[in-house]
């Protein structure tokens, strides 16, 4: 890097030495800033190699959209927003779907059961 060398005024030996300090300290600042980006670019191409992502981008495209989009909407301040909201009880309704479902019809198969057991079986003709 480059040292800055001042200008000399009056007695010229203190503002010399002041400002090669200050041309030492911005150089300084400046390799710790280019190490600093250096070792955060090898840090995201390990995480890159590690996760795959290459590789997850070509076998499911959709797949890592959809995802790139949620972390999008959740780090936009999407998470706790009304629409959030619906979404997640719609979730939870379809989710518990099946078990209500199944449940109903248990019921219903004990309930006509126990009408068989406890009536008889109904006449042919009759509904």
């Amino acid at each position: 890097m480059t040292t800055y060398s001042g200008t000399t005024g009056g007695n010229g030996s203190a503002e010399h030495g002041d400002d090669a300090g200050f041309g030492q300290r911005v150089d300084q600042l400046g390799s710790d800033a280019q190490q600093f980006i250096d070792n955060a670019r090898s840090a995201v191409a390990d995480l890159g190699q590690t996760l795959d992502l290459k590789g997850r981008v070509e076998r499911n495209p959709y797949g890592t959209l959809a995802i790139a989009a949620g972390v999008g909407y959740v780090l936009g301040g999407g998470l706790f927003t009304p629409l959030t909201a619906r979404i997640l009880k719609l979730g939870v309704r379809l989710a518990a779907l099946p078990f209500v479902k199944d449940e109903l019809l248990g019921m219903a198969e004990s309930a006509f059961q126990g009408y068989q057991s406890g009536r008889g079986t109904p006449p042919s003709g009759s509904v």
